[in-house]
């Protein structure tokens, strides 16, 4: 495959440092509105960058379930290869591709589990066929095809109706404490726009970089 002269240039947008909220979590808010309002499918969805256990990084895609000034939170087994990876180092990135937006936030900061009633809360309002999906699968486990996650779930289902599937303990919630944001807008003769924040003491200290 030759994709050399695969490209797009980016003229949607640019971001000037006066358009820029102090706060990263209210720049963080503003933007994903924008991303809900434009159509963005997923806008939640993030790319989880951990150190794999094996030395080389591990990336997947979760689900963003809240943002606020505690940090970003997610939710996961964490009997997982990312449990295990997050158990050995807790230091992780987080990126947000919105290519119909010409943007990307990338976050990077430290993971601390949620409350169990945090936890079980959230649970609790999945839908039924994800709870039921949360005790059938041991994630990262090899299994010898998809027919024994089906046996599984159907036993589940005659044996927890729905509005009584029970939390498994393996299963919970992850906050990310953040530390470091950049901000990135798509420009013209990719001479992007990239603004950071990092945490200084008990302050935010925003910069330019080059691109």
């Amino acid at each position: 495959m030759d994709l050399s002269d695969f490209r797009k240039e980016y003229a949607a947008h640019g971001i000037d440092r006066h358009e820029l909220l102090e706060a990263p979590l209210a720049q963080f808010k503003a933007w994903f509105d924008q991303a809900k309002t434009a159509g963005v499918v997923e806008p939640n969805a993030m790319v989880l960058s951990t150190h794999g256990l094996d030395g080389f990084p591990s990336s997947r895609t979760v689900l963003l379930k809240a943002a606020d000034e505690r940090g970003f939170s997610f939710f996961t087994n964490y009997d997982s290869k990312k449990g295990a990876e997050i158990a050995a180092n807790p230091r992780v990135t987080l990126l947000f591709p919105w290519f119909a937006l010409e943007r990307q936030i990338h976050i990077t900061g430290s993971l601390i589990k949620t409350s169990e009633e945090e936890s079980v809360t959230y649970f609790a309002r999945r839908p039924y066929g994800s709870q039921l999906g949360a005790l059938a699968s041991d994630q990262s486990d090899i299994i010898a095809d998809r027919s024994v996650l089906e046996a599984r779930l159907a036993d589940l289902k005659a044996k927890h109706p729905e509005g009584q599937v029970p939390r498994p303990p393996h299963w919970g919630g992850y906050r990310l404490i953040p530390q470091h944001f950049e901000f990135w807008q798509g420009r013209t003769n990719r001479l992007h726009d990239r603004f950071v924040y990092t945490l200084k003491g008990d302050k935010w200290e925003i910069v330019r970089l080059s691109p």
